[in-house]
């Protein structure tokens, strides 16, 4: 589902990840954990397609497509996105409510697909 391999990242010339990979297929869940200055937010803003990042070396493919030659918004079309981390505030904004419902639909169009892979293997 997501293969990075060998990746490399530079902003404003200095090189922040240097040989990344990471597999992560279908159901799987991964946390990137590490401290401060460990290149957690480079990878999220390079997958996402922060254009002030360089990607010196390396591939990323999602979903059987060549992630880095999709556009930001190309990128959000697949699913590929930040957003950003509020605390919720009442009258919930639209955004807040915009981006769970988003991520709630893709939930229940993975599952949706599990189950009906389930009822065609019995």
């Amino acid at each position: 589902m997501l293969s990075i391999k060998d990746l490399h990242v530079s902003v404003e010339d200095k090189a922040i990840l240097r040989g990344l990979s990471l597999d992560v297929r279908p159901g799987e869940v991964h946390a990137i954990m590490g401290p401060n200055g460990s290149g957690k937010s480079t990878l999220s803003a390079t997958l996402a397609g922060r254009e002030d990042y360089e990607v010196t070396s390396g591939t990323v493919e999602f979903k059987g497509k060549d992630l880095l030659a999709l556009s930001p918004e190309d990128r959000a079309g697949e699913g590929i996105f930040m957003a950003f981390q509020y605390r919720w505030k009442f009258p919930a904004s639209v955004t807040s409510f915009s981006c769970k419902r988003h991520l709630m639909r893709c939930a229940a169009i993975a599952a949706r697909k599990r189950s009906t892979a389930l009822i065609f293997r019995i």
